[in-house]
């Protein structure tokens, strides 16, 4: 650095002169390394922004209208649509059905994951024999929800297989699908059916990450079977079980495919979920404005499960 060329009166005045500009050039370096991450993730943003957040948007402005769609130019009706969707029989109705529906699956889901699960993660049984229950348990993950309404919708006909077992005990069918009292908890039953492998799936990894030795040390105090599940396995599963929990809420809330497919809501409404009901006022009674403002609704009651679900990922963290 050539000092003769300035008006050099001591260091004090070269760190005066030079600190402001490379103070700058630091501050727009700084800046600069703060937007790379924004320019990586903008263009999913971007994507999310348009196939997520606007047509919720438009889901949420057409729920405020008149029948959109259908009339050329809706007015704004403020919550009249609400109204009427919270105050419409099969709309409760089908509320009801939802959360009998999801509860009683997530129950099952879990109860009857983690049996299998600790039934795969036993040291009774050889390796081959676990490779033969785990293929047989985790078939009916493997097909689809079409597949599985179809089959299910033959089995479950009074002239089809689960009759016909049923007949040779001396019991009497019945028509499964097509009755009030029987249609939902069939529908729960094939529920059940296609989504606890996922569960007994993620429960056996959770098992098997449990410290042997905790075990060990457990059973030279003493401690029976019940008691190191209770207070060695059950503690290091609960973040998985709770988790599992949350999401098959979420998932089955959302549970449209099967029951379409098996019993279209009927009959007369018993197997009626929020789903299927959003559906019909959209597509058969073309009743636009009301869909939107039921959908509204199925989200803030999915919202609510989604926080605590991300809460408990976040304490856990």
């Amino acid at each position: 650095m050539n000092l003769s060329s300035t008006n050099v009166e001591g260091p004090g005045w070269v760190r005066h002169a030079v600190r402001p500009r490379s103070t700058k050039r630091g501050v727009s370096g700084v800046r600069g390394r703060k937007l790379v991450p924004f320019a990586f993730v903008s263009p999913t943003l971007a994507l999310i922004t348009l196939l997520t957040v606007v047509p919720i948007l438009m889901v949420a402005g057409y729920s405020f209208m008149d029948n959109v769609i259908v009339e050329p130019n809706p007015a704004f009706v403020g919550f009249a649509n609400y109204v009427k969707v919270l105050t419409d029989p099969a709309f409760l109705a089908a509320l009801g059905n939802t959360f009998l529906f999801i509860a009683v699956s997530t129950v099952v889901h879990l109860v009857l994951g983690l049996v299998f699960a600790l039934l795969l993660n036993t040291s009774l049984l050889g390796n081959v024999t676990k490779a033969i229950f785990r293929v047989v348990y985790i078939l009916p993950w493997l097909f689809t929800i079409a597949v599985i309404a179809v089959v299910w919708r033959l089995m479950l006909d009074p002239s089809g297989v689960v009759n016909y077992v049923l007949g040779t005990f001396g019991i009497q069918g019945a028509n499964w699908l097509s009755t009030p009292e029987t249609a939902l908890g069939s529908v729960t039953f094939i529920n059940i059916w296609s989504g606890y492998p996922f569960f007994m799936i993620s429960l056996l990894a959770a098992l098997q990450g449990v410290p042997a030795v905790l075990h060990e040390a457990a059973r030279v105090d003493g401690a029976g079977w019940w008691q190191r599940f209770r207070y060695v396995t059950l503690p290091h599963i609960r973040p998985v079980i709770v988790s599992m929990a949350v999401l098959d809420l979420i998932w089955t809330s959302q549970q449209f495919a099967l029951i379409w497919m098996t019993t279209g809501g009927g009959p007369l409404n018993a197997t009626e979920v929020m789903s299927t009901y959003t559906y019909k006022q959209a597509f058969s009674n073309f009743e636009f404005s009301t869909a939107s403002a039921a959908a509204v609704i199925v989200l803030l009651l999915t919202m609510v499960l989604a926080f605590f679900y991300v809460r408990h990922q976040t304490v856990r963290d």
